[in-house]
């Protein structure tokens, strides 16, 4: 089974999973929760379905309105759930808000009230990204010294940048999806997003050193008559039944998670389950063409000289 013959098909299939994410990120943008931008958020919720949506948002602006509390966005998220996403408030505003919908709307109850300063939502936004950041770094420079007695000519610091790149289309594709979640179902960005990032990362980055591990161990068993890529070809059929294997017990799980979890771990399961489908598909089609690919290049480059 030769596998890496169809390097380039598949480093187009992920382009092509790739560029809606990213246009719809640079369109528009990630819909942040408050955890990163600030502000308070309130839920209602009816025992029954709301008749008149319109209606009832409309009289929510308006009560909002007359206690100078600037809205953002109302979502109603099922027929009898609204939430109401507004500017910073404080606890005494909420408490008068809440008692005039309530003798508006006497059925409409208040089941949830969160609020987050602006500071507060800005610097959990700056630990985020640095978190993101320094796992990165240091996945980078541990490959590279984990690799760093693999054969020569083979590069450790190779190794290591195609394991961080298999790792960032991972993440890519799960922050572009959530992006277009974001502006058309107002899926939003919260902490438990990031923490699933980052165990995507650590997924994707697991499943990649096994296979890079089995090419490193092959590099110096298999005969030296060997090209590189025939040696990476022979490593990953070694690796492709384990990994499809784990990584298949773990999307069932997540996939029980999303069907029939609750609603606050939907998304977070979500974010999981796309991150794992792209963590395996990477570590076997994306990391290993790319070296391949770089290393051929520079042999070329060798050649030349």
């Amino acid at each position: 089974m030769n596998l890496i013959k169809h390097s380039m098909l598949y480093i187009l299939i992920s382009l092509i999973v790739l560029i809606p994410g990213i246009v719809s990120l640079f369109v528009y943008g990630l819909n942040l929760a408050i955890d990163y931008t600030g502000g308070s958020v309130v839920q209602y919720e009816s025992p029954a379905a709301i008749e008149n949506i319109e209606e009832v948002e409309n009289s929510i602006k308006e009560v909002f309105s007359a206690k100078s509390v600037e809205i953002e966005n109302i979502l109603f998220e099922r027929d009898n759930l609204a939430v109401v996403r507004t500017k910073p408030m404080d606890v005494n505003q909420n408490e008068e808000i809440k008692t005039e919908i309530q003798a508006i709307y006497p059925n409409l109850n208040q089941i949830s009230f969160e609020t987050v300063g602006p500071a507060v939502g800005v610097e959990a936004a700056k630990d985020a990204l640095i978190a993101i950041g320094l796992a990165t770094l240091g996945i980078l420079l541990y490959i590279a010294y984990s690799f760093r007695n693999v054969p020569k000519p083979y590069s450790s610091f190779r190794f290591g940048v195609a394991a961080v790149a298999a790792m960032l289309h991972d993440a890519l594709v799960v922050i572009g999806i959530f992006s277009i979640l974001g502006h058309f179902l107002g899926v939003e960005i919260d902490a438990l997003f990031i923490t699933a990032l980052l165990t995507i990362i650590g997924f994707s980055v697991h499943d990649t050193i096994v296979v890079f591990d089995r090419i490193r161990e092959n590099l110096r068993k298999l005969p030296s008559s060997w090209g590189f890529s025939e040696v990476v070809n022979y490593s990953l059929v070694e690796t492709l039944n384990r990994s499809l294997v784990t990584s298949l017990t773990v999307i069932i799980v997540l996939s029980a998670l999303y069907l029939l979890g609750g609603e606050s771990i939907k998304y977070f399961s979500l974010a999981l389950l796309i991150g794992i489908i792209s963590g395996t598909y990477s570590s076997l089609f994306n990391a290993s063409p790319i070296l391949v690919l770089w290393e051929a290049q520079g042999a070329k480059k060798g050649r030349q000289k």
